[in-house]
């Protein structure tokens, strides 16, 4: 086994009905970019009946019909929001417990110390977060996926991962390893992927490998690490 292995990431989704939410964290293989990606799946009409926004610089989920929304706790937040030097990016309301945490001075790791995965029984769906920081002309970023210790939820495991930023390397993390009742949840490190240069490359691979029923939002930014500039891409299957 070659764990310095730099896979595709659609070679890692296609065929895979169901690897829930998912982020991407790296920099593009010249170097230049500093590069974000989220996306998220659903299987149900209430996960389904969602599409990305964006708002002065932060992404949200939000209902693509309100009038069908039955439970919008965890569905319903603020995906990417920004802070100072740092991008935060999560799969759920904890992208606002980091954002409230960096601003009292705290760190990444101990901002989600008061949060666990999220209370949807069976599937107690991990809650995976990232966070980008940059200085001095480049960046560096960190990943974070709690997760039940058990089938019940007795208990939370914190794993943390903290990333130099390395041309054309990129982490994959996603909740769910595939589909299920109860869904699995994922395992072990982030998944070692690699970055292009385009980011319209970058977002229709991820667009085209995901389940083509399950797939709903992604969004996709690309930062130039030497002028700041931000170019993105979003796309939603409700339109």
């Amino acid at each position: 086994m070659d764990v310095y292995k730099i896979n595709k990431i659609n070679e890692l989704i296609e065929g895979n009905s169901y690897v829930g939410r998912g982020i991407v964290i790296g920099k593009s293989e010249d170097g230049k970019k500093a590069v974000s990606a989220y996306f998220i799946m659903g299987r149900s009409a209430n996960s389904r009946n969602r599409i990305f926004t964006e708002k002065d610089g932060a992404v949200y989920t939000e209902p693509f019909d309100a009038s069908k929304v039955e439970d919008p706790s965890l569905i319903i937040y603020a995906a990417i929001r920004s802070i100072d030097n740092n991008l935060i990016v999560t799969n759920g309301d904890q992208t606002d417990t980091i954002y409230d945490g960096l601003k009292a001075g705290k760190t990444f790791d101990a901002s989600l110390a008061v949060r666990e995965f999220e209370p949807d029984h069976p599937n107690l769906t991990p809650r995976i977060s990232g966070l980008l920081t940059f200085e001095n002309g480049d960046f560096s970023y960190k990943m974070s996926i709690l997760k039940s210790a058990d089938a019940i939820g007795s208990a939370c495991n914190r794993y943390g991962f903290h990333y130099t930023a390395l041309a054309g390397l990129g982490h994959f993390i996603h909740t769910y390893v595939c589909d299920g009742n109860p869904i699995p949840t994922f395992q072990g490190e982030p998944e070692r992927v690699f970055i292009p240069n385009c980011i319209d490359e970058f977002t229709n691979t991820i667009w085209n490998a995901l389940d083509s029923d399950n797939k709903i939002s992604l969004y996709v930014r690309y930062t130039d690490l030497e002028t700041g500039a931000v170019e993105n891409r979003l796309i939603n299957k409700n339109k």
